[in-house]
């Protein structure tokens, strides 16, 4: 039979992504696993978010819907999906997201190693290259690619074995969160670099920088509470990963000096919110461009 599955999805109005998320959960392809439930948990939508989730669940049972009808951010849902879920593998979907038919066996398989404690997926892109945000946004996540085949780093689709009880609920950055908690228990983490998932990055600067300033200060929250630091926070790390994917044309260098002036800028502007602001966006601000493919 293999292991059994709970998917669990966090969605804050996303009428236009769930119902093609939950049609590839469902339709996914298992052979070391069973799908038992996947669990949608709504935090303050106003949208028809869950009227979607309703239809699919008279198609399937196995589908449920939790209800938090005040927004309390990502962690807040997490936590309760947490206390529900009864498979022996959790797998955590961002809600604006597609998995390919496999991904989620490619993710369970890895769990016949007792060691392992958590994989994640290669979440790739659905912008356009030609432009120059998407370019940008292209090649942060060839880099994340690049650095985690050597160092994992897990985000977007992530499966962990059910010792999570719950995540501090004031983080930001959910998957490198329980990154910490598996790896403090003395697992490792396993990155499947053939595990796809397609997302939707910014298609703006202002969306651009926002994402990524959202994800420097939680990072640096991270790093205090957890006492741990993701692999692709390290500079060195990323300049040793970049220069071999800086095209030997004038756009494509101007772009990649793009790219690089805005994850400063993000860096810094999370770094200004840490410790000047003190601010931690635990329900933050959505970068809309995101939910438009």
């Amino acid at each position: 039979m293999g292991f059994s599955v709970s998917v669990g999805i966090m969605a804050y109005n996303e009428e236009a992504m769930i119902g093609s998320l939950l049609k590839a959960i469902i339709q996914q392809r298992y052979c070391h696993g069973r799908l038992h439930e996947i669990i949608v948990v709504t935090s303050g939508c106003t949208d028809n978010t869950e009227n979607v989730v309703r239809r699919y669940m008279q198609k399937d049972h196995r589908i449920k819907l939790l209800i938090q009808s005040q927004r309390k951010g990502k962690a807040s849902a997490i936590n309760l999906f947490l206390a529900k879920a009864s498979g022996e593998i959790l797998i955590l979907e961002s809600a604006d997201t597609v998995p390919a038919e496999d991904t989620l066996e490619k993710l369970i398989a890895p769990f016949l190693d007792p060691k392992v404690g958590m994989t994640g997926a290669r979440p790739i892109p659905v912008n356009p290259k030609d432009t120059s945000i998407g370019f940008m946004v292209h090649l942060m996540w060839t880099l994340h690619h690049k650095i985690a085949l050597n160092a994992p780093k897990l985000g977007e689709l992530v499966a962990f074995r059910n010792i999570v009880r719950e995540i501090p609920k004031y983080t930001a950055v959910d998957e490198a969160c329980i990154e910490a908690i598996i790896k403090d228990k003395g697992y490792g983490l396993r990155y499947v670099s053939d595990a796809l998932v397609k997302n939707k990055g910014p298609d703006n600067v202002c969306d651009f920088i926002k994402q990524r300033r959202r994800i420097a200060v939680g990072h640096k929250y991270l790093c205090r509470d957890q006492k741990y630091d993701v692999s692709t926070h390290s500079p060195l790390k990323i300049f040793k990963v970049l220069i071999p994917e800086i095209p030997r044309n004038p756009k494509g260098i101007a772009w990649t000096a793009g790219a690089v002036i805005l994850e400063v800028i993000g860096r810094l502007l999370g770094l200004y919110d840490y410790v000047i602001r003190k601010e931690n966006p635990y329900i933050w601000d959505i970068a809309c461009s995101t939910k438009r493919w």
